[in-house]
């Protein structure tokens, strides 16, 4: 869900970027617990994860030949759209651990029930939806993701379009259970093509989000999630599931990344949050998720986000300024 917001000024000085807390990869046991709560430094996934992946060589991770088609067809003119925000902007999450009960969830036939993880789920009344006020109800067009981190089982949970039944259980038109210590994220669909998740790409929606605990230590050590407006019927790497009917080379396919090219200078006079997340994009660039607006890169819901000034400078960040990186395994039919 995006807002729009203008008329703020850049900053006129740069904060210091403080040094970020030790990382811990492929562990959420340091996480605290609660609604938008702080990993403490915790990383989904192991080190050598395609999320995790410091992509900013361009010998070992060179531009793809569609690179420049690419970037015109999404927006070479388009700036960049924080689409996360206070609530009901971005997408909430929240982390339990054991205690938190375990209630059956029912996929909607509508949806992709052969597709989902169809197994009980920590969820509860204080469990979060994405646009969703507090016992609001959810409506057909809702996107209404829900994400739940177990710290004490390591997994994390994701379902679309979900909500509680009045049964104490939940229903959904997707869902996803991720294995955050192996680089097998989700062995229930281990090797299979074709499959979605609670993101159109068939990816884990979390290790994408740009978070406000990682953007105030000062670094964010992963790729992000965008969304384009049209996609490819092709997937790439580490996606696993297409969303659109054409196959034209110019189009983005689910899994493609891209990186903020070496030769953009980051203003100083940016905001902090803005230069880490820009930082972000040059070393560890983002992967196409969703369709959606054109360069909305996604994040979590906090009420510390200082979005008008992330409005403000990240639009001046352009598509011309990126560049996608070979596709390597692209795929466009499955077995």
């Amino acid at each position: 869900m995006g807002i729009l917001l203008a008329g703020c000024e850049p900053a006129q000085t740069a904060d210091a970027l403080p040094p970020p807390p030790p990382a811990h990869y492929a562990t959420i046991a340091d996480a605290a617990l609660g609604a938008g709560a702080t990993l403490n430094g915790d990383i989904p996934f192991p080190a050598d994860n395609p999320w995790n992946l410091d992509i900013s060589d361009p010998v070992r991770y060179p531009v793809d030949a569609q690179s420049g088609p690419i970037i015109a067809h999404i927006g070479a003119g388009t700036g960049l759209h924080p689409d996360f925000g206070p609530a009901p902007y971005g997408i909430p999450y929240i982390v339990v651990d054991q205690s938190q009960a375990l209630v059956p969830v029912r996929i909607n036939s509508s949806g992709y029930p052969a597709d989902s993880d169809v197994v009980p789920m920590p969820l509860g009344p204080g469990t979060p939806i994405e646009g969703i006020a507090p016992g609001a109800e959810v409506r057909a067009d809702n996107d209404a993701h829900v994400i739940v981190l177990n710290r004490s089982r390591n997994l994390l949970y994701e379902l679309w379009h979900a909500a509680p039944d009045a049964g104490g259980g939940w229903t959904a038109d997707g869902a996803a259970v991720f294995d955050l210590h192996s680089n097998v994220v989700r062995p229930s669909k281990a090797g299979q093509c074709g499959v979605s998740s609670a993101d159109a790409a068939g990816l884990p929606i979390f290790p994408g989000l740009v978070r406000y605990d990682e953007v105030e230590s000062g670094a964010i050590r992963h790729a992000l999630r965008f969304t384009v407006e049209s996609s490819r019927k092709a997937f790439v790497p580490p996606a696993i599931h297409w969303a659109a009917d054409m196959n034209q080379s110019n189009r983005a396919p689910m899994g493609m990344r891209v990186r903020l090219k070496a030769s953009y200078e980051i203003p100083d006079g940016f905001h902090r949050e803005t230069r880490v997340i820009l930082q972000a994009l040059k070393t560890y660039g983002m992967i196409v998720a969703d369709n959606g607006g054109n360069w909305f890169v996604s994040g979590a819901s906090d009420k510390r986000w200082p979005i008008e000034d992330l409005l403000h400078e990240l639009a001046r960040v352009k598509g011309s300024n990126f560049e996608v990186l070979r596709m390597d395994g692209l795929r466009s039919d499955c077995p």
